[in-house]
């Protein structure tokens, strides 16, 4: 399991991790915005980031996928609070589908992730709060 420093504080749901992810390694670092192309909140956020970061890397869950390895990276580092709970796809599952490994219900329902997920060297970003949006930058 990959586990942050002690070291790190949460600030509301604004979580920051130095979690080296192996595809980071091998792109050099560059800044990957994971979400959905039709969450009001993730076009709000990559409008914001635009100005500021020209050139990171959307990725839509839903359209493109996200490796296994990646939603374990980012539900080793958020945990439950990586699953959206309030969603209409977890409101669709029943009992027995929502008591699954959190990372396979992950792979078999991406939308369930809370968004987005942004990627910044080793920082990772969980939702848009006022604290995530400080901590890049784009206040």
């Amino acid at each position: 399991m990959i586990k942050a420093p002690e070291s790190q504080k949460r600030q509301g749901r604004s979580l920051v991790s130095c979690v080296k992810l192996p595809y980071l390694a091998q792109k050099g670092g560059e800044m990957i915005f994971f979400g959905l192309k039709t969450c009001d909140t993730c076009r709000k956020a990559q409008k914001s980031l635009a100005p500021h970061f020209p050139d990171f890397k959307v990725i839509d869950v839903r359209a493109d996928g996200v490796e296994r390895s990646q939603l374990a990276a980012f539900y080793d580092r958020f945990g439950a609070d990586l699953i959206n709970r309030r969603s209409t796809t977890w409101r669709g599952l029943d009992e027995a589908t929502r008591a699954k490994d959190p990372v396979e219900l992950l792979v078999e329902h991406p939308t369930l992730m809370k968004r987005p997920v942004i990627v910044d060297g080793d920082q990772m970003y969980l939702g848009w709060s006022k604290d995530v949006q400080s901590a890049l930058g784009v206040e």
